[in-house]
């Protein structure tokens, strides 16, 4: 995201627009790829609300809270797109905040990665979750990546 430092990340959380919504989708190769054609868009605060819930010593991921969207709201998937930029408001909302934090930096990308798009980015959210236990392993030579190392063995049930 660009100019944070100018933006209502909290008003953006708090602001629904038209969701929670229910879109059928008609593109074959999208149906394919996701496995049906019923795409839930979950709100902002949803997303604030399932990553509040992580406890310290546990790992949750984006694809599992889209998986839990999606079957308790009768879809076959949620929405990649919003997901990945509804979570990142999330964590950016609870930045500017100075009361009932989020721990964002609990919730990871795929296969346990962190999010660059936090606060901070990789390095701060490195830090954080090295001071609760976690080994970040760095993978690639060009374009680093880092991961939580055995992240499956931490992740919360939903």
């Amino acid at each position: 995201m660009a100019n944070e430092d100018k933006k209502d990340f909290n008003a953006m959380l708090n602001d629904p627009k038209d969701m929670p919504k229910i879109k059928t989708i008609t593109d074959e190769k999208s149906i394919a790829k996701y496995g049906g054609a019923r795409m839930y868009f979950a709100p902002q605060i949803e997303y604030d609300k399932m990553m509040k819930k992580v406890p310290k010593g546990k790992l949750l991921t984006i694809q599992m809270i889209r998986k839990y969207f999606a079957k308790e709201n009768g879809a076959d998937f949620t929405d990649p797109i919003t997901a990945g930029i509804f979570v990142s408001i999330a964590a950016w909302a609870s930045h500017q905040r100075n009361e009932k934090p989020t721990p964002y930096w609990r919730t990871l990308k795929a296969h346990g990665e962190l999010n660059a798009k936090y606060p901070g980015g990789i390095q701060a959210q490195k830090e954080k979750l090295e001071a609760e236990g976690f080994t970040i392993l760095q993978k690639g030579r060009k374009n680093l990546r880092y991961y939580v190392k055995d992240y499956e063995k931490a992740l919360m049930a939903l």
